[in-house]
Protein backbone atom coordinates (compact mmCIF):
# COMPACT_ATOMS: atom_id res chain seq x y z
CA UNK A 1 0.00 0.00 0.00
CA UNK A 2 2.97 2.59 -0.52
CA UNK A 3 0.74 4.66 -2.90
CA UNK A 4 -1.86 4.76 0.19
CA UNK A 5 -4.10 2.55 -1.41
CA UNK A 6 -6.11 -0.08 0.03
CA UNK A 7 -5.82 -2.68 -2.95
CA UNK A 8 -7.22 -5.86 -1.19
CA UNK A 9 -10.73 -3.73 -0.09
CA UNK A 10 -10.61 -2.09 -3.35
CA UNK A 11 -10.55 -5.57 -4.76
CA UNK A 12 -13.05 -6.78 -2.22
CA UNK A 13 -15.26 -3.76 -3.20
CA UNK A 14 -14.70 -5.17 -7.20
CA UNK A 15 -15.93 -9.04 -5.68
CA UNK A 16 -19.01 -7.57 -3.99
CA UNK A 17 -20.45 -5.58 -7.60
CA UNK A 18 -19.63 -8.85 -9.37
CA UNK A 19 -20.97 -10.85 -6.78
CA UNK A 20 -24.39 -8.75 -6.90
CA UNK A 21 -24.43 -9.20 -10.50
CA UNK A 22 -24.17 -12.50 -11.02
CA UNK A 23 -26.61 -13.18 -8.59
CA UNK A 24 -28.96 -11.05 -10.75
CA UNK A 25 -27.89 -12.79 -13.81
CA UNK A 26 -27.90 -16.15 -12.30
CA UNK A 27 -31.87 -15.71 -10.43
CA UNK A 28 -32.44 -14.82 -14.47
CA UNK A 29 -30.75 -17.89 -15.72
CA UNK A 30 -32.84 -20.34 -12.78
CA UNK A 31 -36.01 -18.90 -13.91
CA UNK A 32 -34.69 -19.57 -17.64
CA UNK A 33 -34.17 -23.28 -16.60
CA UNK A 34 -37.67 -23.76 -15.21
CA UNK A 35 -39.12 -22.68 -18.77
CA UNK A 36 -36.83 -24.88 -20.51
CA UNK A 37 -37.37 -28.01 -17.85
CA UNK A 38 -41.29 -27.21 -19.04
CA UNK A 39 -40.55 -27.26 -22.70
CA UNK A 40 -38.41 -30.72 -22.28
CA UNK A 41 -41.03 -32.44 -20.09
CA UNK A 42 -43.93 -31.39 -22.24
CA UNK A 43 -41.56 -33.49 -25.35
CA UNK A 44 -40.47 -30.51 -27.20
CA UNK A 45 -36.44 -31.68 -28.93
CA UNK A 46 -33.87 -29.99 -27.28
CA UNK A 47 -32.74 -28.28 -30.96
CA UNK A 48 -35.74 -26.78 -30.86
CA UNK A 49 -35.69 -25.11 -27.12
CA UNK A 50 -32.41 -24.40 -27.98
CA UNK A 51 -32.97 -22.56 -31.17
CA UNK A 52 -35.85 -21.12 -29.97
CA UNK A 53 -34.27 -19.69 -26.46
CA UNK A 54 -33.47 -16.06 -25.79
CA UNK A 55 -30.40 -14.85 -25.69
CA UNK A 56 -28.02 -14.90 -23.13
CA UNK A 57 -29.14 -18.74 -23.19
CA UNK A 58 -28.75 -20.49 -20.10
CA UNK A 59 -25.21 -22.01 -20.46
CA UNK A 60 -24.01 -18.44 -21.68
CA UNK A 61 -25.35 -16.91 -18.63
CA UNK A 62 -23.55 -19.63 -16.47
CA UNK A 63 -20.17 -19.61 -18.24
CA UNK A 64 -20.26 -15.66 -17.97
CA UNK A 65 -20.86 -15.28 -14.49
CA UNK A 66 -17.94 -18.37 -14.20
CA UNK A 67 -15.77 -15.90 -15.82
CA UNK A 68 -16.35 -12.80 -13.96
CA UNK A 69 -16.32 -14.36 -10.75
CA UNK A 70 -13.18 -16.26 -11.57
CA UNK A 71 -11.06 -12.95 -12.87
CA UNK A 72 -12.61 -11.50 -9.94
CA UNK A 73 -11.86 -13.88 -7.52
CA UNK A 74 -8.17 -13.79 -8.68
CA UNK A 75 -7.67 -10.19 -8.14
CA UNK A 76 -8.92 -10.24 -4.51
CA UNK A 77 -7.21 -13.83 -3.89
CA UNK A 78 -4.00 -11.64 -4.99
CA UNK A 79 -4.26 -8.75 -3.16
CA UNK A 80 -5.56 -10.25 0.01
CA UNK A 81 -2.13 -12.45 0.07
CA UNK A 82 -0.04 -9.38 -1.23
CA UNK A 83 -1.36 -7.43 2.04
CA UNK A 84 -0.95 -10.19 4.19
CA UNK A 85 2.13 -10.80 3.64
CA UNK A 86 2.91 -7.08 3.61
CA UNK A 87 1.61 -7.12 7.60
CA UNK A 88 4.30 -9.55 8.26
CA UNK A 89 2.60 -13.12 7.71
CA UNK A 90 4.68 -15.85 6.49
CA UNK A 91 3.88 -17.50 2.59
CA UNK A 92 3.50 -20.60 4.96
CA UNK A 93 0.66 -18.55 7.17
CA UNK A 94 -0.92 -17.42 4.10
CA UNK A 95 -1.21 -20.65 2.87
CA UNK A 96 -2.46 -22.52 5.32
CA UNK A 97 -4.83 -19.76 5.20
CA UNK A 98 -5.90 -19.99 1.83
CA UNK A 99 -5.61 -23.31 1.79
CA UNK A 100 -2.70 -23.44 -1.17
CA UNK A 101 0.48 -24.52 -1.17
CA UNK A 102 3.22 -21.83 -0.38
CA UNK A 103 4.52 -22.20 -3.79
CA UNK A 104 0.91 -21.04 -4.81
CA UNK A 105 1.51 -17.85 -2.69
CA UNK A 106 4.73 -17.38 -4.02
CA UNK A 107 2.89 -16.76 -7.55
CA UNK A 108 0.98 -15.16 -5.92
CA UNK A 109 3.27 -12.69 -4.64
CA UNK A 110 5.11 -12.24 -7.80
CA UNK A 111 1.99 -11.64 -9.65
CA UNK A 112 1.50 -8.09 -10.86
CA UNK A 113 2.81 -6.95 -7.14
CA UNK A 114 1.07 -4.30 -5.38
CA UNK A 115 3.68 -1.75 -4.40
CA UNK A 116 4.03 -1.36 -0.01
CA UNK A 117 2.46 1.49 1.53
CA UNK A 118 5.90 4.01 2.78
Amino acid sequence: MTDGVDHAAAALRELDRALQSSIAELTAARARVETVLEARSSGKPWRDIVSSEQRPLVVESVTSVLDRLSAVGSRFRRAQAQALHREGLSMERVAALFGVTRQRVSALLRDREVPEAG
